[in-house]
């Protein structure tokens, strides 16, 4: 693996780790809310400069169903952070001088789209996960296949799914992407570590869900390519 990739996948991340931590504001208190907000900021920043090229090329080459998919998720969790950011600037007070304190509707803007950040940042990992996982097998060394890792990896995806389900409720995950709650839910969290551990369980539902949803709609379309070319 080159140093570029390395760096790419590194800021990556720690960029993820960095914003479920923001998200344990109850946890954190605010003063560290805002500068691990900052942080994930020029994370984010350095993450769209680096993959730069992706942005020159969207208008060009085939746009099949998957391509047409990871526009739409990677625009929308874009405008989602930038409305995240916007809003957490103009509401700091701790930070940034001048804040519009006490605006229930920014308040509200930015605690909702950091949830739905959330869950768009999860599917926009699912759908480069195939990438992430030659990546570590590059780094690691591991070149060939094998059947007992690839069931072992699987038996653990499942767990994570299962256990995030079961955060998702605890959590209450439906209620805050759909209803603000200015007093927040978290009053009884006491461990970073067991909050990392159930968000980083709920986002693996949705990157495990998209990453194997992209290999069915691929699947499906080889086997349309294939039937065209049997019909000729």
């Amino acid at each position: 693996m080159n140093r570029k990739m390395l760096f790419k996948l590194v800021n990556d991340v720690v960029m993820t780790v960095l914003m479920l931590i923001a998200m344990a504001y109850y946890i954190t208190g605010n003063t560290i809310h805002e500068f691990v907000g900052v942080v994930v900021l020029i994370l984010f920043i350095v993450h769209n400069f680096l993959n730069g090229r992706w942005y020159k090329l969207i208008l060009k080459g085939t746009h099949n169903l998957r391509r047409i998919l990871q526009i739409a998720i990677n625009l929308l969790f874009l405008v989602t952070m930038a409305m995240m950011m916007i809003s957490a600037v103009l509401i700091s007070s701790d930070l940034f001088p001048y804040p519009i304190k006490n605006d229930m509707t920014l308040r509200q803007l930015h605690v909702q789209t950091a949830y739905w950040g959330f869950i768009i940042m999860a599917v926009h990992v699912g759908f480069s996960w195939g990438m992430i996982i030659n990546s570590v097998r590059r780094i690691t060394g591991i070149t060939g296949t094998s059947r007992i890792r690839t069931i072992g990896l699987r038996i653990l995806a499942v767990l994570i799914v299962a256990y995030g389900v079961h955060a998702s409720f605890e959590r209450e995950m439906g209620s805050k992407l759909m209803i603000y709650n200015p007093f927040g839910s978290w009053s009884n969290d006491n461990s970073i570590i067991t909050f990392l551990i159930d968000y980083l369980s709920i986002m693996g539902i949705y990157v495990c869900g998209t990453h194997y949803a992209l290999k069915f709609i691929q699947k499906q379309e080889t086997q349309n390519r294939q039937s065209k070319i049997a019909l000729k």
